[in-house]
């Protein structure tokens, strides 16, 4: 494979949505997303009332590439050998001889090393995305109060989470206004969502002026879309894209048959009839892979475009992406910013206080003092030398299934369109495939493992 990646090589260009074309204001809509789920857990589930209350420091336990047991209400940060390097249960991280005694340097039970190992399970749930994390932190608390109050050693609120996520985002919430959530976006979208900068509508516009066929690809419905897109691009945001695909249902969307997740036309926001095929650009709801590349064939008049896809979740953008479709796939990984300056986000101004002023915290891409690095860690028990230090599952994966990996669409989007790239591959450095810097950490790794 060439060592170089140009998006001028791309006959298509698409992107996820939320966290990757909309980016949010992380220290005001983390806050929301927790309280969505903690209120109802509180007022429908009866769980304890200090779950309402979240101080700043709280935030620090957030961190993505975590894994929650969900029997033994314990998380876990994985060694790209499956090893497990730092744990917590609950909130309280597990000191290093609770660490060897519970997990050894053994293989975590659950851990496989290919492709087949699922992020999400009936014994398991991976922290992958801004959305997923608040949830991290309340799971944690609830494991917490549940140990505390009741003495529990193992768990079953999962239900709970989950009846949470249907009350507050099912498909019907925005229309119907129910739950915390979409709400509150509603009444002030500028508070949560940060506008795309001029560069970037620029640098989308020069895609299309290439000739480049752009696709939105988003598991938000059709109404949460256009709000979302109407306030970080304008109200003529369609013109941009050729195909606009909302309720995706991501990573399926990549991993099923047509038949099982046909195209749906929309009328007024409401799923239609399923589609036999695709024959023609527009909006639609659902869908699969194979027949929107079977219509990027007939639009492109080429056997093979070539697709390069944007997104945030490892889950349900990039895996997915890479190896159900074989597309080249960019990583929006903010950590990358996190790890440069940790400095705190600053939110657009605005008059008003927030309902949820002063339970902010760190945001959440920023470097976790429980967790440490997203992208290595040293083996508890050994001393910090070249041989304990490793990489993580999660930065594995990165160089594994992306094409290349940036802090934001932002960083790219002045670059002229022929800009060569240095993609991730098997043989090169571990560093290779961060634009427009690898983390300080790994590269502090690489001049150690070097030596």
């Amino acid at each position: 494979m060439a060592q170089h990646f140009s998006l001028a090589a791309c006959d298509v260009v698409g992107f996820d949505l939320d966290h990757t074309l909309c980016r949010y204001n992380l220290p005001e809509s983390a806050p929301l997303i927790y309280h969505s789920f903690a209120q109802f857990l509180v007022k429908e589930k009866g769980y304890d009332k200090e779950l309402l209350t979240v101080t700043p420091e709280d935030w620090d336990f957030c961190c993505k590439g975590l894994a929650l047991d969900l029997e033994d209400g314990n998380f876990i940060k994985l060694a790209d050998n499956g090893t497990v390097l730092r744990a917590s249960h609950g909130t309280r991280m597990l000191a290093p001889e609770e660490l060897a005694k519970e997990y050894g340097r053994r293989e975590w039970k659950y851990f496989m090393s290919d492709a087949g190992m699922a992020l999400r399970s009936g014994k398991y749930y991976f922290y992958d995305n801004y959305f997923d994390l608040p949830g991290a932190l309340l799971c944690a608390r609830v494991v917490d109060s549940l140990t505390k109050n009741n003495g529990q050693k193992t768990f079953d609120f999962w239900k709970d989470i989950v009846a949470g996520i249907q009350h507050n985002y099912k498909m019907s919430a925005f229309k119907e206004n129910c739950g915390i959530y979409f709400p509150e976006i509603k009444r002030d979208p500028g508070k949560y969502l940060h506008s795309c900068p001029e560069s970037v509508k620029k640098w989308l516009r020069q895609l299309k002026n290439a000739g480049k066929i752009l696709v939105l690809i988003t598991s938000s419905h059709s109404d949460y879309c256009r709000l979302l897109c109407n306030h970080i691009l304008g109200n003529d945001f369609a013109d941009l894209f050729d195909i606009v695909i909302t309720n995706a249902l991501k990573p399926g969307f990549f991993s099923h048959l047509p038949s099982q997740r046909p195209f749906r036309t929309l009328e007024n926001d409401e799923e239609q009839e399923a589609l036999p095929s695709l024959d023609k650009p527009g909006w639609y709801s659902q869908g699969n892979a194979v027949h929107l590349y079977e219509l990027l064939k007939k639009m492109t008049g080429k056997p093979e475009p070539k697709v390069v896809y944007f997104g945030d979740s490892m889950h349900s953008d990039i895996f997915p992406a890479h190896h159900y479709s074989n597309w080249e796939t960019v990583l929006i990984l903010e950590e990358l910013k996190g790890d440069r300056d940790g400095k705190p986000e600053e939110s657009e101004p605005r008059e008003k206080k927030g309902k949820y002023e002063g339970q902010k915290g760190k945001p959440l891409y920023s470097l976790s003092k429980k967790w440490g690095s997203f992208f290595t860690d040293s083996i508890s028990g050994l001393e910090n030398t070249e041989d304990s230090l490793v990489s993580t599952w999660s930065c594995k994966r990165i160089s594994t299934y992306s094409t290349i990996a940036i802090p934001s669409i932002e960083a790219i989007a002045e670059l002229p369109l022929d800009y060569k790239f240095t993609r991730f591959s098997s043989n090169s450095s571990k560093t290779a495939g961060y634009y427009p810097n690898p983390p300080l950490a790994l590269s502090s790794f690489e001049t150690l493992t070097n030596k």
